[in-house]
């Protein structure tokens, strides 16, 4: 996929107006964490990662101990450990589709097999899980979702969760939750996947609903000890222990991280409603709303007379605005991922304004 090479970062944020690709919150800035690492002993750490960090991680699940996690270069490095872990040729796996492309990617170099769960929009891009069970094979050896699911936004009832964790289980089958938007749930927040299951890999990270991405710090949680020592060995060979500093940062911000929530979410709630607004006001778009995270998944309106490559050429080069092209996602260019968490709220006013302006200079009959 080449969502990476296209990337934000990678085409210069200097090159970029208004930012409307980004995944996450807004960044951190350092200073304003109120963070001291003076003293701090630049060592080989803990293989496991920090065990202050651990404990902390844990204590929000009474059936998570600090053993059973995993500290990794962001969550990125624990869906790596877990697909080249457990993923062989001749298995099969199950991966909700879209999804974020190393959770696909991965497996595919590997060579095993893959069916997706398609999330379908005319659904409300809620998993069909009579289809999901129909995908799994003898040799399917994991199933793969997010929730809140990344780009639709959309997350699972607790009673869907638990069905397909129920599947998961009568099949001897792992499932993988991606879980790094559970903090940014815009209703209930779901409980731990791996709280819910030994079947159950939870990965998470301080990157999106924290806005660190910088410090590179995720974790994977299993309460399967043979699990455990199996991704233990796999992040000894790829990169034998994170960052102290990292470590060091992402401990002392998730201590206080009920002090800085209020701030990142009333933020996010200020452009979702601008979000909503707008949307309701673009005939060209449609869209589901999302229930979390900091990202949704529209799409020009199929026969709204739209020429989608003038309409992004237009967007990108005539206004620096960017969006997440449906193409990152191996789907249709009609759909792009907005993120509403990143940009400051006059950037993100703009940036609509400017793809409304695109998408009205777009229209085949001009």
């Amino acid at each position: 996929m080449p969502i990476e090479i296209e990337s934000p970062e990678q085409l210069g944020y200097g090159s970029i107006a208004c930012n409307l690709a980004e995944s996450s919150v807004s960044d951190a800035i350092y200073d304003d964490l109120g963070i001291d690492l003076g003293k701090l002993v630049l060592c080989y750490g803990d293989h496991l990662g920090k065990p202050e960090l651990r404990e902390l991680i844990a204590s929000e699940s009474e059936h998570i101990k600090a053993e059973d996690i995993l500290l990794t270069a962001g969550a990125a490095a624990a869906l790596f450990i877990v697909s080249t872990s457990l993923l062989e040729k001749t298995d099969h796996l199950v991966v909700m589709s879209p999804n974020y492309a190393t959770n696909i990617e991965t497996p595919k170099a590997i060579g095993c097999e893959v069916s997706y769960l398609e999330l379908e929009f005319e659904q409300g891009f809620r998993p069909d899980l009579q289809k999901l069970r129909s995908l799994i094979r003898p040799n399917t050896k994991l199933i793969s979702i997010t929730c809140p699911h990344n780009p639709t936004g959309v997350m699972l009832t607790q009673t869907e969760l638990e069905k397909i964790i129920q599947i998961a289980e009568e099949y001897n089958i792992w499932l993988l939750i991606d879980e790094t938007y559970r903090d940014l749930s815009f209703g209930r927040k779901l409980p731990m996947g791996a709280s819910l299951s030994e079947k159950v890999i939870s990965v998470s990270s301080v990157s999106k609903a924290y806005g660190l991405p910088g410090i590179r710090l995720g974790w994977l949680i299993t309460r399967s000890k043979a699990l455990q020592q199996l991704f233990l060995a796999a992040k000894e060979q790829i990169f034998l222990c994170n960052s102290v500093v990292d470590e060091e940062i992402a401990w002392r911000f998730l201590l206080k991280k009920e002090s800085f929530l209020p701030a990142i979410r009333a933020h996010v709630q200020v452009n979702f409603s601008l979000l909503e607004n707008w949307i309701s006001s673009t005939p060209e778009l449609e869209w589901i709303k999302p229930e979390g995270g900091v990202v949704c998944f529209p799409r020009i309106i199929s026969g709204s007379g739209i020429d989608i490559n003038k309409f992004y050429i237009s967007l990108n080069q005539k206004y620096s605005t960017y969006a997440g092209p449906g193409h990152w996602f191996e789907t249709s260019r009609r759909y792009m991922r907005l993120g509403f968490g990143w940009p400051k709220k006059k950037e993100f006013e703009q940036g609509l304004k400017n793809i409304s302006l695109a998408l009205s200079e777009s229209h085949t009959s001009e």
